[in-house]
């Protein structure tokens, strides 16, 4: 393949979106770049990534429209699949060479829960984007439980201390609670388990002998792939469901049911959906891999560009993608989100695609999701808090994205200060919906320091 050559100018203005409130300022960014920038050398052009239907995949999507995978000599095509079982398997099995994925897959694989494989992240796709929704009929037996404003409308967060008397009412009843997720180690999982626990709610724990996550159990959380939720929570089979959009919204726009919070409150700019390719790939293709990084980077750039979610919005309306109505996608795409019916507020940050380091794989987000797993006893045994980073390492990899990242600052697509200077941890945080502190160096400590789940020494 030939080579391409990019000029690069010395002196450039950039936009650097502020982290509160997204804002812009120009800020003038010196780049010491070579005048010429040689293209890599693409392994492998020709390339199949799978996504599920959902609003996050649209950093693969964007990348293909706006020609960003071909300006690195990629030929792409995306292939909508049906659960995310499935895509875990076809990407295991070569028939993907990549996927949009949930978080926890590529940590799980490597960890020892569910199929196992050496599977890597060198590019987190976003942050935010998932809702919890229940029933109509839940919701009405909730709200008398939930503080109002001097608006009358509900006070957000909103925390699960409110469905707390409804869950004890159906157990007076003689019925189980049931709520739905999309995989055992989806971001939805641990999210709508953190948010039950931090009411005194157990989300039922995981053993060697039932690995369906329901030992001890106040709701029985069960798995419903994500364009089925809000056919599932119809027909009643489910009474409420932590889901990514658009099926939050399309739960309003139904009529049949109400998101009463978002995972931006129950963990603020929390980490979602990442790439993930395996091990083998990156190591015998290593330059077509920068190269989809770079693409993924640029994408999530663009998104993230006051004034293209409308066009991003119609894109992922399309069959192809995600096939929901543009109305649906916008409510949440664009700034909004609706809980009940007209109460649509202001959400600027429900969807991050680039802001706040949103691409960059950090350890301390798959420590995170370690100790989730410990936590509910997807992982049965006590780990060291060495082991916690040194597989966080195994499975993360910053030095692939930070390779693509210079790459393109040295051709002029993005400033030098989007690069973070960090050791791959986030500093610590209480931004949770509990207020508990979580500090990636210190996993066992966060562990031990829950009421509800596995305790180590």
């Amino acid at each position: 393949m030939r080579n391409k050559f990019f000029r690069v100018a010395v002196f450039a203005f950039s936009s650097v979106l502020v982290s509160c409130g997204g804002k812009k300022k120009e800020t003038p960014v010196v780049e010491e770049a070579p005048e010429t920038v040689q293209s890599l050398e693409i392994e492998k052009p020709q390339l199949k990534f799978g996504f599920i239907k959902l609003t996050d995949m649209a950093p693969l999507a964007i990348a293909k429209e706006k020609g960003f995978f071909e300006d690195e000599g990629l030929f792409v095509s995306v292939e909508a699949q049906s659960n995310w079982k499935n895509i875990l398997d076809r990407v295991i099995d070569g028939q993907l060479d990549g996927s949009h994925m949930l978080a926890g897959q590529p940590i799980a694989a490597q960890a020892g829960f569910g199929r196992q494989a050496e599977l890597v992240t060198p590019y987190s796709m976003d942050l935010n984007g998932n809702g919890i929704t229940v029933s109509n009929d839940v919701w009405a037996k909730m709200k008398p439980n939930v503080k109002k404003g001097p608006d009358g409308k509900p006070v957000h967060p909103i925390p699960a201390t409110s469905l707390k008397p409804v869950i004890e009412g159906y157990k007076k009843e003689g019925k189980a609670f049931k709520m739905g997720m999309v995989f055992p180690v989806s971001t939805h999982n641990y999210e709508i388990r953190y948010w039950l626990a931090a009411a005194g709610i157990k989300p039922g724990m995981y053993t060697k002998d039932n690995i369906q996550g329901q030992v001890d159990a106040d709701v029985l959380l069960s798995v419903t792939p994500p364009p089925q939720m809000p056919a599932t929570l119809e027909a009643g089979t489910i009474y409420g469901y932590c889901v990514g959009e658009p099926w939050n919204q399309q739960a309003v726009f139904k009529g049949i049911g109400v998101p009463v919070t978002t995972n931006y409150d129950i963990w603020k700019n929390n980490p979602e959906k990442v790439f993930v390719l395996t091990k083998e790939f990156t190591e015998k293709y290593p330059n077509t891999t920068v190269a989809i990084t770079k693409a993924l980077i640029r994408a999530g750039k663009w998104l993230d560009t006051p004034g293209n979610r409308p066009e991003a919005v119609e894109i992922l309306s399309r069959s192809e993608y995600v096939g929901a109505p543009v109305n649906v996608l916008a409510n949440s795409m664009t700034g909004t989100f609706e809980f009940e019916k007209g109460d649509k507020r202001s959400m600027e940050d429900f969807n991050v695609f680039y802001r706040y380091n949103a691409t960059y794989p950090f350890y301390s987000d798959a420590v995170w999701f370690l100790t989730q797993m410990r936590r509910w006893g997807q992982i049965p045994e006590a780990k060291s808090a060495d082991w916690y980073a040194s597989k966080a390492k195994d499975i993360y990899k910053p030095e692939i994205w930070k390779k693509a990242a210079e790459l393109l600052v040295a051709e002029g697509k993005i400033p030098a200060t989007d690069i973070p200077a960090t050791d791959g941890y986030k500093p610590a945080t209480t931004d949770f919906i509990d207020g508990n502190k979580y500090d990636g160096k210190d996993p066992i400590g966060y562990i031990n320091s829950f009421e509800i789940g596995n305790k180590d020494k």
